[in-house]
């Protein structure tokens, strides 16, 4: 029992090793804050590590622990002493939860309130993986989180206006150049009116800086002036007395910057205490926007205010080029001073041409001249580009080509039906016969069989015509001595692996890490103070028998008893075997796992301590 008391005791500030897993472990409390306690342990059983006594923390706070654990199988359990969870909605509050994080992974998530007196979860501990990234922050690839570089830093930081719609972009730059910081507007609310003073602040965190806030007055909201750097995050925490507890669901905040954009707002009717909420800032960036307008002071048209510039107008005069004034002032008026009067009219004026228009004024430069020509689209000497008429002559079909088979040299008129010459192999019987050649050129080739697949084992290159025996590489280990002998392999790919016998079992106690096949002779440890060895084995079935019917055997010694028994099990002993001394214990106490006296509870851990000085833990259903 002492020792029991001393490991509790000693529990907080035990360390495992150097290797040890940092662990976080979260608890939201519900209204009854003192009945909540955890405890994390082996799977032998053997308690690692604990928390409790949360009476002095608000209602509905959150408590953050932090604990570096061994890795391995391990056993969370959190308990409730008045048996109902934190089902704290039941009592006409708000439920509670509890979560466990190892490595930014939530291991343990429990949302489920109604857990009765306790509920355990079994959860791997084991050591955080490297994060691999960019561990340079001048580099647009930074990582925040990466503890090791994976040399993926590549792209250097240039800071500038990235917005390409922005009088001031900067095609070189990658990466906005923000306001780095700037006046936040910080609202505290309550909804009854009567303030938070004396009874609860808000705890702002930024950096190295820590402000602390309340509503001092008796008032529904109160306002703050607060200068934060940006885009560095600000963290907000909520704490409340326990004196002004039921008010906590009065109360709420919230963050604006210079843009009236709200950053973070949380609003009655509950926020929860000492929960810490962590929102990134923003003051705007130096980007300019653009202003359209004339920028030469002697233009008509001139703005002093525009950065960005548009065609300006200096000349008045006709600008409508519908008119023929327009292009009798030679296109240098840019402002209308509406002395256009005659309609512009397009077309040839040269009145030696076949297309003059009398009725022009302005040259479209489109005068076409007299072109003489056959104008009948179906005579043979038809001109298309004429304008004015002259001799057809008829139309005389057949081939044209004189390089065609069946060229005429009467036509004009091509009929499409001119015949080439094909040459090729003539001959039927043959690899490379062309049915369309119409002049033999001797170069028939006679068929050759055999596998013209060059991805087969068995391909020809003389082969001209597929027979259908190709036969397909099947590489493999061709020695059938090895472990891995493939009797379907046609071609060695240097694979075979030697067989090496031994035992495979990672939880045997002569497991080889050698080992490719099981020899089925795997020998496991019982776990008793004698040690391994012969025939202490759990796998020797008279061994386990012995030590599961006489206690003694396994935890205190292997005596002339446990022989005896054994040789019973194996028949090469007959007769009585002596009944082991039993000496009666008498109870003295009983504890739970925090080392206090209690009585008998169904469905919880306790300790009994009898006056032998022995102490055996159960659990009564």
């Amino acid at each position: 029992m002492k020792k029991l008391l001393l490991l509790l005791l000693l529990l907080p500030i035990l360390s495992f090793s150097q290797n040890c897993v940092p662990t976080t472990i979260i608890i939201n409390l519900d209204q009854y804050q003192s009945e909540t306690y955890w405890t994390i342990e082996d799977t032998s059983g053997t308690m690692l590590t604990y928390g409790s006594d949360y009476g002095s923390q608000p209602q509905y706070g959150i408590v953050v622990e932090q604990r570096c654990l061994p890795a391995g199988d391990l056993i969370f359990t959190i308990y409730d002493s008045y048996g109902d969870g934190l089902n704290g909605a039941m009592w006409g509050g708000l439920d509670g939860s509890y979560y466990v994080v190892q490595c930014y992974d939530t291991i343990v998530t429990g949302t489920d309130a109604a857990f009765g007196s306790d509920t355990a979860h079994i959860i791997l501990s084991a050591p955080c993986p490297p994060v691999f990234g960019c561990m340079d922050s001048s580099y647009v690839e930074f990582n925040p989180r990466a503890d090791t570089s994976d040399g993926s830093c590549s792209t250097l930081i240039v800071l500038g206006c990235i917005d390409s719609t922005m009088y001031n972009y900067d095609a070189l730059a990658n990466t906005m150049s923000l306001v780095p910081a700037c006046d936040y507007v910080l609202t505290l609310t309550d909804l009854i009116g009567d303030g938070w003073a004396q009874t609860s602040n808000l705890e702002v965190t930024q950096g190295d800086s820590v402000w602390n806030f309340t509503i001092d007055t008796i008032a529904y909201s109160q306002e703050y002036i607060i200068n934060l750097k940006s885009p560095e995050p600000v963290s907000f925490k909520f704490s409340i007395s326990n004196q002004g507890m039921q008010s906590a669901a009065h109360c709420g905040f919230k963050l604006t910057n210079p843009l009236g954009t709200t950053i973070i707002e949380v609003a009655p009717p509950f926020i929860q205490p000492l929960f810490k909420r962590t929102v990134p800032t923003y003051c705007g960036n130096y980007c300019v926007d653009r202003i359209f307008g004339c920028m030469d002071p002697l233009a008509l048209n001139y703005v002093d205010t525009a950065n960005t510039n548009i065609q300006c107008f200096y000349v008045l005069g006709c600008t409508n080029s519908s008119y023929l004034e327009y292009y009798t002032q030679g296109f240098v008026a840019d402002t209308s001073n509406n002395s256009c009067v005659a309609p512009a009219v397009w077309g040839c004026v040269d009145d030696s041409a076949f297309n003059y228009n009398p009725l022009a004024n302005i040259d479209n430069g489109g005068c076409a001249p007299v072109i003489l020509g056959c104008m009948q689209p179906l005579a043979f000497n038809f001109a298309p580009l004429a304008n004015t008429p002259d001799t057809c002559i008829g139309l005389t079909y057949g081939c044209t080509d004189p390089t065609m088979f069946n060229f005429d040299v009467n036509a004009n008129t091509d009929d499409g039906g001119c015949e080439p010459y094909v040459f090729g192999c003539t001959d039927s019987t043959m690899f490379n016969y062309n049915p369309l050649a119409n002049a033999d050129n001797s170069s028939c080739t006679p068929f050759i069989l055999g596998c013209t697949d060059p991805s087969m084992l068995n391909y020809d290159p003389l082969s001209n015509t597929e027979n259908f025996s190709c036969v397909e590489f099947l590489y493999g280990c061709m020695d059938e001595a090895a472990l891995n002998y493939d009797p379907l392999a046609n071609t060695e790919n240097e694979s075979c692996v030697t067989i090496v016998e031994g035992c495979m079992d990672l939880n045997a106690y002569n497991y080889s890490v050698e080992a490719n096949a099981s020899d089925n002779n795997c020998l496991y440890d019982a776990g008793c103070i004698t040690g391994p060895g012969l025939p202490y084995w759990l796998n020797d079935p008279c061994y386990a028998w012995v030590i599961s019917v006489d206690d003694y055997c396994c935890d205190n010694e292997w005596d002339e008893v446990c022989q005896l028994t054994y040789d019973y099990c194996d028949g090469t002993y007959v007769g009585d075997i002596p009944a082991r001394r039993s000496v009666e214990k008498k109870l003295i106490s009983i504890t739970d796992v925090l080392g206090r006296p209690t009585k008998v509870m169904p469905n919880t851990i306790l300790f009994y301590v009898y006056d032998d000085g022995s102490v055996e833990k159960k659990i009564v259903r």
